[in-house]
């Protein structure tokens, strides 16, 4: 309690210094060490005078580079810290890079790269590239209070208590979860062995039934974990919960709602839920808004299909909306897309879009993203924006339908 009272006291004070020197104070790196990024550590409780907690330019050999700071647990480095003068971008990959492969070389997994009012917290030791190891990022100057709350997983005890560690590692597992299980309901063609596993479960329902009431399925998954990590700064959109039989939001005014149901099941320590929303369709459309289901036709196709039929050119612009802000993209004769100089999928290129205007520290099940309904091109008669999905949907429906198996 007193680490988590003086940091938020320290955080506000660097806001403080933070306001007046961006009204023309110019402060170089050192100056930024000592009067933003060292009372900061200081008020984590480490002891910024004992060399066997903080050690300055630590070399962890010889011919080794030095990192500007080396948090120390019984003698042995903990976390790096390296710090830039304040201004400087550290969203360039080679400022990552460089610490990294200092953390890798010594072996330290936990690592902050600072100028002293935004914080990146990477983890050295995933099994990602680097522009992937960015674990959380805050801005002092933006949200005091909630840069508080992910720079006290830095703390002396946190850190003792592998508090960080065991957080990171449970939302690593439930990502990699999250990712298998919406792939498994992801509207197209379900897999066999999905298929058949819910057929020796059911009675009275032929695997035909089975495959097609799992291609109407809809699920979404959420992993709860107790004592999960504090969020960046950014805010996470507000979740919607599923609809629920005559309560509000059910339906559209004067249709009937839709049925739903939800399925839960722990799966073990931490705590974790799986939560399964699941709406099936009813016979007749609740509204004229609702979305038709996706149907294998449609999932058959990818970009360059659209591409072979004119409906999109290569080297044209593709747009998306996403939280008040707008970016674009373009498309590249192979069926990807360029964006932020990166050839990407629609989905990666999606999720990339998203994380530049929200910034980094927005969560996994945010940055999730289906690339056919967020990105959109002009419709080919009329002009306006329209969403690929319905462009895929329009030219799956003018190809000749496959004969039933």
């Amino acid at each position: 309690m007193r680490v988590a009272r003086t940091l938020q006291e320290t955080l506000k004070e660097c806001a403080e210094r933070l306001r007046r020197y961006r009204h023309g104070q110019r402060i170089g790196e050192q100056n930024t060490k000592a009067s933003l990024i060292e009372p900061v550590i200081e008020a984590l409780g480490w002891d910024i005078h004992d060399l066997d907690e903080v050690n300055r330019e630590y070399r962890f050999g010889p011919s080794a580079n030095p990192v500007d700071y080396a948090l120390l647990l019984l003698r042995r480095p903990r976390l790096f810290i390296e710090a830039k003068g304040l201004g400087e971008d550290l969203s360039q990959l080679r400022w990552a890079t460089q610490v990294l492969s200092y953390a890798t070389s010594a072996g330290v997994r936990w690592v902050v790269l600072t100028n002293g009012d935004e914080w990146r917290i990477y983890n050295a030791h995933a099994p990602v590239p680097v522009d992937q190891k960015l674990y959380r990022s805050v801005s002092i100057s933006a949200d005091p209070g909630g840069a508080a709350d992910v720079l006290a997983l830095l703390s002396k005890d946190a850190m003792n208590g592998d508090r960080i560690d065991d957080l990171w590692r449970a939302e690593f597992v439930d990502g990699q979860l999250r990712s298998a299980l919406a792939e498994l309901f992801d509207g197209g063609d379900p897999a066999a062995e999905l298929v058949s596993l819910v057929h020796r479960r059911t009675r009275d329902l032929s695997e035909a039934d089975v495959r097609a009431g799992l291609i109407r399925a809809r699920a979404t998954f959420d992993f709860p974990a107790a004592g999960s990590a504090p969020s960046a700064s950014s805010r996470p959109p507000a979740a919607s919960p599923p609809p629920s039989p005559g309560g509000a939001g059910a339906g559209a005014a004067g249709s009937s709602p839709r049925p739903s149901s939800t399925v839960s099941a722990t799966t073990g320590p931490p705590a974790s839920t799986v939560v399964a929303s699941t709406s099936v369709p009813a016979s007749v459309p609740t509204s004229a808004t609702s979305p038709a289901r996706i149907t294998p036709e449609e999932r058959s196709l990818k970009l360059t299909d659209l591409l072979n039929a004119g409906i999109v050119q290569p080297g044209s612009t593709l747009t998306a909306d996403y939280r008040g802000g707008r970016r674009t993209a373009e498309v590249l004769p192979d069926g990807k897309v360029r964006f932020g100089g990166e050839r990407l999928s629609l989905s990666a290129a999606g999720a990339a879009a998203k994380v530049d205007i929200a910034g980094p520290g927005l969560p996994d099940s945010a940055r999730q993203t289906d690339g056919w309904e967020f990105w959109k091109a002009p419709d080919p008669t009329s002009g306006q924006l329209i969403s690929l999905r319905n462009l895929r949907r329009d030219l799956a429906r003018s190809l000749p339908r496959r004969p039933s198996p």
